[in-house]
C-alpha cells in the first residue's frame, strides 16, 4: 500500500535520518555519520547507536550524572580493596540488569545489548573454524539471547569467560602443535549471519528512554560492587582484547585492512577500571565493525571475488 503524500511527509519529518531533512546551512552531524560508510557496521545497529547518541538522555542525563557515578565508582573500589571477595551477588547483578533494561532501557539500547552477544559468538566461531587447530580443544559457550530475561542466565559473566578461555585454549593448542595462525586454503564464513533473530518486542513505556552509553555508565560500578574484584578486573581487562582478536582475524585473512577501525587495544598496557564504561562502548563498536567487515568478505567470496578488495590476485583461494 502506497503512503499518501501527507503520510509520507509526516514520516520523513519524524525520521531524523531521512535525507529530505538535509539543510546545507544547518547540516545534522548525526545524519552525516549515518550516511557515512567508512565503517562496515550493520545499518540497523548504526541507526540504533546514533539514535541513542542524539537522545536527551545522552545529551543531558549522561553528562550531569557522570560525576556522581564516578564518585560512587571510587567508593566501590575502596570497598573492594577492603573486601575483594564478598559480597558475591552475581545472580542479583544479572537480575538487576534485566529489570533495569526492561524498565529504563530504550528499544535501541536493548537491541544493541542483545545483539552484542550474537556478534561476539559469531566472531569466536569464525576464529575457531579458521585457526587451523582442532576445534574440540577450544570450548566456548554460545551466547544468543533473544529476550531481556535471557540475560539472567549468567550471560555477561560468561561473555568474559568465553574470550579469555578462547585465547588461552587456542594458544595452548597452537603451541602444542608448533603452529601459528595462517590463512587457510578457503576461509569459512558460514557461521556469520546478518543477525536478525526474533528478538522480543522491547518495552516502550514512558521510562524507556535511556540510551546505551548512559546505561553502561550506570551499570559499570554496580558490576564492580556485586562481583568479586577478580571477576570485575577480568571483565574490565577483556575490553582491551579487541586488538588481539583483530590480529587473529588478520592472520586468517592475510590482510590487516580491518585493523584501521580497531581502536580498543594495547592489552599489555592495562587501563584503569574507572575507564571501563567508555572502553565497553569502544569494544561494542570494534566488534560490530569487525563482524560487518567479515560479512562484506563473505559476500565477496560468494560472488567469486578476491577477499582483499585491494588485491586483484587474491589472498586465500575462494573455491
Amino acid at each position: 500500500m502506497r503512503l499518501s503524500d501527507s503520510d509520507d511527509t509526516a514520516q520523513w519529518k519524524t525520521d531524523p535520518f531521512d535525507t529530505r531533512r538535509y539543510d546545507a546551512h544547518d547540516p545534522d552531524p548525526w545524519l552525516a555519520l549515518y550516511l557515512d560508510h567508512s565503517l562496515p557496521i550493520d545499518p540497523q545497529a548504526k541507526r540504533a547507536l546514533l539514535l541513542g547518541a542524539r537522545s536527551w538522555s545522552r545529551r543531558w542525563l549522561f553528562p550531569v550524572s557522570r560525576p556522581l557515578v564516578f564518585l560512587f565508582f571510587c567508593v566501590v573500589k575502596v570497598l573492594r580493596a577492603i573486601s575483594p571477595r564478598y559480597p558475591n551477588l552475581n545472580g542479583l547483578l544479572h537480575r538487576s540488569i534485566h529489570l533495569g533494561l526492561r524498565t529504563f532501557g530504550s528499544p535501541e539500547c536493548n537491541t544493541l545489548i542483545l545483539r552484542h552477544f550474537h556478534v561476539g559468538t559469531e566472531l569466536l566461531a569464525f576464529l575457531k573454524a579458521n585457526a587451523g587447530v582442532d576445534s574440540a580443544l577450544i570450548k566456548t559457550v554460545p551466547l544468543k539471547p533473544l529476550t531481556l530475561k535471557d540475560l539472567e542466565d549468567n550471560v555477561f559473566l560468561q561473555h568474559d569467560l568465553n574470550i579469555f578461555n578462547f585465547i588461552i585454549e587456542l594458544n595452548m593448542a597452537l603451541r602444542a602443535a608448533g603452529k601459528e595462525i595462517t590463512p587457510p586454503e578457503r576461509v569459512d564464513f558460514s557461521m556469520l549471519s546478518d543477525i536478525e533473530p526474533p528478538f522480543e518486542t522491547f518495552p516502550t513505556g514512558p521510562l524507556n528512554r535511556i540510551d546505551i552509553q548512559t546505561a553502561v555508565e550506570f551499570y559499570t560500578p554496580l558490576y564492580a560492587l556485586m562481583l568479586p574484584r577478580a571477576d570485575f578486573m577480568r571483565a574490565s581487562h577483556s575490553l582491551q582484547l579487541d586488538e588481539i582478536v583483530g590480529i587473529y582475524i588478520g592472520r586468517i585473512l592475510g590482510t590487516d585492512y580491518h585493523m584501521h577501525f580497531v581502536k580498543n587495544g594495547h592489552p599489555l598496557v592495562t587501563l584503569s577500571t574507572l575507564q571501563a564504561g567508555f572502553r565497553l562502548m569502544m569494544h561494542g563498536l570494534d566488534c560490530e565493525a569487525m563482524h560487518g567487515w567479515l560479512r562484506v568478505l563473505k559476500a565477496r567470496q560468494e560472488a567469486g571475488l578476491p577477499l582483499d578488495p585491494r588485491d586483484p590476485t587474491g589472498g586465500p583461494e575462494l573455491a
